[in-house]
């Protein structure tokens, strides 16, 4: 089985495990919760439980708790998208090629949507106390959740950014958002996944290094692909950047230095993936292509 193949049959593996976990359309709040709904099952690479479920592999882990935090992590990530889009944020009218959810169920179910999949995600993960002989890893594994979808990870990057808006400012400034904003809730991936497997410490801070390349890698090229791709293949608005007045690594240093921060950046990444020991053959190819994507 090649890479293409591995990477279809597991994605479609989390979709099932999302799937599993969605909230019944029922009840006075049925609507709400269809905005939900709407708003998980519309796509996108499910890169974030998938990165989870491979470093949770990676060091052993073969039980059922995985799964909740796997879907958890997604309502968290799927929420900041939901309220990312709103005209109070950056305004789209798309994502992941079709109408975003406020588009469709109006501006306040959109909120309330968003602020569901939030709530939804931590009762979501608690579950996991039903599945598991070891608490205080899940315990750990909450505490890492919170924290990186926060104030000290990505609600804390939105801050920065929106304030950013219109100004001028250099590299330390982006990559503190670059590194709150995305890499957060990628770094939680990666140590949730070592952390319920009951990997050592010291396993647990160098997946978290690995995760944060990733992120500003990941993010580095979104900055090269808002200027040279389309909407069509992007899924979701091009020039979004250029109109919200903000600063990123091309009206820094230009496309061609950031491909090549990309390039250094992932190849940092991959190296030190390299050293962990296991198969971690799958587990690069798919960050090269998740860094190197071009939609």
């Amino acid at each position: 089985m090649n890479f293409k193949e591995q990477c279809q049959e597991k994605t479609a593996y989390v979709e099932s495990i999302l799937q599993k976990f969605l909230p019944q359309e029922e009840g006075y709040q049925k609507t709400v919760i269809e905005a939900m709904n709407y708003s998980l099952t519309a796509g996108g690479k499910r890169l974030r439980p998938l990165l989870m479920l491979e470093v949770y592999r990676l060091y052993g882990g073969s039980g059922d708790e995985i799964e909740s935090f796997m879907a958890a992590l997604e309502m968290i990530h799927t929420y900041s998208l939901v309220h990312d889009d709103l005209p109070a944020m950056d305004n789209d009218e798309y994502r992941r090629g079709r109408k975003t959810t406020h588009i469709v169920y109006g501006e306040a179910m959109g909120i309330l949507a968003g602020d569901g999949l939030l709530n939804y995600a931590f009762e979501t993960a608690a579950g996991a106390f039903a599945d598991t002989a070891d608490p205080a890893r899940l315990g750990k594994a909450l505490q890492i959740l919170s924290k990186k979808a926060g104030i000290y990870g990505m609600i804390g990057g939105q801050c920065v950014d929106i304030e950013s808006e219109g100004l001028s400012f250099g590299q330390e400034r982006l990559d503190v958002i670059y590194q709150l904003k995305t890499s957060a809730l990628l770094e939680a991936a990666f140590m949730i996944g070592a952390v319920l497997a009951g990997a050592p410490e010291d396993q647990i801070v160098l997946v978290e290094e690995i995760a944060k390349d990733v992120g500003l890698a990941f993010q580095i090229q979104d900055d090269i692909l808002d200027v040279t791709s389309t909407t069509e293949q992007l899924g979701k608005p091009v020039h979004s950047d250029e109109k919200n007045q903000k600063v990123t690594y091309v009206t820094l240093i230009g496309i061609e230095k950031a491909k090549e921060a990309v390039e250094q950046i992932s190849g940092r990444a991959i190296e030190k993936l390299a050293s962990i020991k296991g198969d971690t053959e799958f587990l690069s190819q798919l960050l090269q292509s998740l860094i190197n994507r071009q939609k």
